[in-house]
């Protein structure tokens, strides 16, 4: 039922951000009814070079307003970086989250990559951007409230409002501003918001914020009324409310972009004022000037970045910003691609410039044309469609993509001589090529589910297409001899051609997803499947790996068969016990395919107790980590019972053998017959310590799952009075144990008499550490910027001592002198963590009540 509500609210979310946007068509469409697209080309061409060139300036300037923004919340969280360093990640941040829309998400995820691979922690990169959002805000205040006070009158004719002054509104405004500024003057104790704490900048910094932003807005929308029509009567406070307006409205739709959404507030506020050919001339120069060339230089950007990290003798910073940057390219591109796409399936849609189909039809046969006007589309069409591909890493994406630009590039050049989209299409393709090495993944691209937000931007972008090719060609007379009529200039024949080529590419792919074989029903694996997984362990260096072979979790194989993840479904959450298993070429393919089951099921993707070096993977799959403790690993190289530090051990294996116990290996082929003095010693356990089996990622008393592996045994008097099942990797890789009972007559101090005897016999056997398993909570800093699980887990763990022996556990592990190495849960953090960590504690406690009880 939550998954139900969760999906419910992500569908009308999508849903009302796709109606705001179809009202926002239909008002264009109703404002532009007697304009014909000749008038429109014929404006936007009128633009003057000059004011063009005036515009880009404004945009320059903008822009350097914009990385302000991030140089002064690096100075409020007194981290200084260098100014290089900061322009570079503000500004490929801004251009692509203003073009692209997802401003938090987009923008957000860019300046996390890099700015922690520069050490910014995540509280630190957290302040940083909401000290943006509180800037670009005290911009909106700050302009609109000056606007409203220095031109009272004005501003409401433009609007079209019942009053003759908005003199008090504007007051009001940038009261807000004063008020702001004030409390950075007077007020020094922190600010608690929703159990964020934070203080107020300095009142220079505060002032800097209202300068830099105001300055920002002016210059960005003096870029726009630079570009307007030079005849027009609107004054440029007044324009700038409707332009401050018009943002804020794009900026709360939702819409990538405010695309469509800001033209129609443009339009429907200075119609009246300037007319209406000429207006929409300006807003699409202004979309080119302000953000397609931003767009392409901070492609340009990134592709430097990706050749220069490919160099001999990087920089370490280089380097180290290298490890993040594999989750900020594939979506970026992912979403330059779909835009690539949307401008072909445009261009499509709308005439050609008569001269150069002239020009073209001297030299080229005409259905080369219509061949050309007909794959430019249907590329357009599939690159909306690969784009989902390139976000999810896919290695058949990548090598699509390419080929779908290159038929863009050549289709662009022979149906029209549109050498600018061209252009575009090869400066993508150029970002393209040499981040090669970020997809990886060789998954099918018809095995993944497509998102409720990817169906609606692929709706909109082919429904807005269409839109723009009946309002092109509302002057024709449609009939049915317009579909095969052929001529140099027949755009609109070749618009409907088109369309239909493109609706029946989109409609083969729907209908293959939807027809589709259901996904396998989860079942416990039988004989045959872990006889599968026993060849796969064997060959592993991780002996965690055999507690596959406890048949209490499902498998999810690799394509080829030589890797698997073992996994649990506990509440909403899919729990990987451990990494994936097996073949290291075929484990983050595997990983995908974890995360694409847990989505296709409404359900979190949760990796429990995974390794440091398997880190990076787990961030490409867009999850936080939370360290969940350290793991000790005794090295057995020189591990021995001789000198003073060993004094301990001695007495101990002393006192048990004097007290008649005896240590010894059962060998696999023997251990049948023991079982059922093995279970007696298991009952007697459990009963005397009141407790009831484990699983998941701890082993239970399991007859099928013990035969499989060696016994170590402590004998007393003929008995076996402790014993423990000996996990075993590959000689000079580690050995461990798992299930570990004793009775009530064994000997004192025998656990740790058997622990030791398993050291000396691995090392006897030529295997490089022994695995003594996890101190939990171990390693956790309690700072004042630690994270705040990090914070909570450090307390518990020194204070935590009546509920659970923490402290005591790492301590007596301790005495073995082994090497701690830290152990981490990767799931999606935020409010969602509780809910998982209780998940994952009810798999390994057999369900909720096992929890709270032994």
């Amino acid at each position: 039922m939550r998954n139900f509500f969760r999906n419910s609210r992500l569908a009308l979310g999508v849903l009302a951000g796709a109606l705001v946007f179809c009202l926002a068509l239909w008002s264009l469409h109703h404002e532009l009814a007697t304009l014909h697209y000749r008038d429109i080309r014929l404006a936007l061409r009128a633009v003057p070079g000059a004011r063009l060139l005036t515009g880009l300036a404004l945009t320059a300037l903008g822009y350097a307003a914009l990385i302000s923004y991030d140089w002064l919340a690096l100075r409020y969280v007194q981290r200084a970086l260098a100014l290089r360093r900061v322009a570079f990640v503000s500004f490929v941040a801004y251009a692509l989250s203003q073009s692209l829309g997802f401003h938090m998400l987009l923008g957000g995820s860019l300046r996390y990559r890099f700015y922690s691979a520069w050490g910014l922690s995540s509280a630190d990169i957290a302040l940083a951007v909401g000290f943006n959002a509180v800037t670009f805000w005290l911009g909106v205040l700050s302009i609109g409230g000056a606007v409203l006070l220095l031109e009272p009158r004005a501003t409401p004719d433009l609007l079209g409002l019942p009053v003759t002054s908005l003199a008090v509104v504007g007051a009001l405004l940038l009261l807000l501003v004063l008020g702001y500024l004030a409390a950075s003057a007077l007020r020094r104790a922190p600010l608690r918001v929703k159990g964020w704490e934070f203080t107020l900048p300095r009142p220079a910094l505060a002032a800097a914020q209202v300068a830099a932003s105001s300055f920002d807005w002016v210059a960005a929308g003096a870029v726009l009324f630079a570009l307007l029509p030079g005849d027009h009567p609107v004054p440029f406070g007044a324009f700038l409310t409707a332009f401050l307006l018009a943002q804020v409205v794009g900026l709360v739709s939702h819409v990538p972009g405010g695309i469509g959404i800001f033209e129609t507030v443009i339009v429907v506020l200075l119609k009246d004022e300037i007319p209406a050919a000429g207006l929409v001339g300006a807003l699409l120069a202004y979309r080119a000037v302000y953000y397609l060339v931003p767009l392409g230089a901070a492609l340009a950007l990134l592709a430097a970045h990706e050749v220069a990290r490919a160099r001999h003798g990087i920089a370490r910073a280089a380097q180290v910003a290298g490890r993040w940057v594999p989750g900020v390219v594939p979506s970026v591109l992912a979403l330059t691609i779909f835009v690539s796409g949307t401008i072909l399936l445009m261009s499509g849609a709308t005439p050609g410039v008569r001269s150069r189909l002239h020009w073209l039809a001297d030299i080229l046969p005409l259905a080369i044309i219509e061949l050309s006007h007909f794959t430019a589309s249907l590329a357009g069409a599939a690159l909306l469609l690969l784009a989902w591909g390139l976000g999810r890493r896919l290695d058949a994406a990548w090598w699509l993509t390419s080929a779908a630009l290159v038929a863009g590039i050549v289709a662009s050049l022979l149906k029209g001589g549109d050498f600018e989209e061209a252009l575009f299409l090869a400066l993508v393709l150029t970002a393209l090529v040499p981040a090669r090495r970020h997809f990886y993944r060789r998954a099918s691209m018809t095995s993944g589910v497509f998102s409720p937000g990817w169906t609606a931007a692929i709706t909109l972008a082919v429904g807005t297409t269409f839109w723009l090719g009946l309002f092109a060609y509302k002057h024709v007379d449609y009939s049915h001899d317009l579909w095969w009529e052929f001529a140099v200039r027949g755009d609109a024949p070749r618009f409907l051609r088109a369309s239909v080529g493109v609706m029946g590419l989109l409609l083969v792919v729907a209908l293959q997803r939807l027809l589709r074989p259901a996904p396998p029903q989860f079942a416990p694996p039988d004989d045959a499947v872990l006889e599968r997984v026993a060849a796969v362990v064997h060959r592993s260096p991780d002996v965690h790996a055999n507690l596959a072979l406890l048949g209490d979790k499902s498998l999810l194989f690799s394509e080829a068969g030589n890797a698997f993840v073992m996994y649990g479904v506990a509440g909403r959450s899919f729990i990987s016990c451990g990494d994936p298993v097996g073949a290291p070429r075929e484990r983050q393919e595997l990983a995908w395919r974890f995360r694409e089951l847990a989505d296709r099921h409404g359900s979190a993707t949760v990796f429990y107790e995974v390794r440091m070096h398997n880190l990076p993977l787990y961030l490409d799959l867009g999850l936080s980590l939370l360290k969940l403790g350290e793991e000790a690993r005794v090295p057995l190289a020189d591990f021995s019972l001789q000198g003073g530090a060993r004094k301990g051990m001695r007495r101990v294996v002393n006192q048990v053998e004097k007290d008649g116990g005896a240590f010894g290996i059962v060998p696999v082929d023997d251990v049948p017959a023991l079982l059922p003095e093995l279970r007696e010693v298991s009952d007697e356990w459990l009963s005397a310590k009141r407790v009831r089996e484990k699983g998941f990622s701890l082993g239970y008393f399991s007859e099928s799952y013990l035969r499989r592996f060696p016994m170590a045994v402590v004998r007393r008097e003929g008995r076996v009075v402790a014993f423990a099942n000996v996990l075993r990797g590959q000689p000079g890789d580690e050995i461990t144990v798992d299930l570990m009972r004793y009775s009530s007559q064994a000997p004192d101090n025998v656990m740790e008499y058997l622990f030791i005897q398993l050291m000396l016999h691995g090392r006897a056997e030529g295997f490089g550490h022994f695995n003594l398993g996890m101190a939990p909570l171990a390693g956790l800093e309690n700072r004042a910027l630690a994270p705040l699980w990090n914070r909570i887990g450090a307390f518990v763990y020194r204070f935590g001592e009546n509920f659970y022996n923490f402290q005591g556990l790492r301590e007596y592990k301790e005495k073995f002198d082994p090497v701690w190495e830290p152990r981490y849960l990767a799931s999606p953090g935020g409010l969602m963590l509780p809910r998982i960590l209780t998940n994952v504690a009810s798999l390994i406690a057999g369900g909720v009540t096992g929890i709270v009880t032994k």
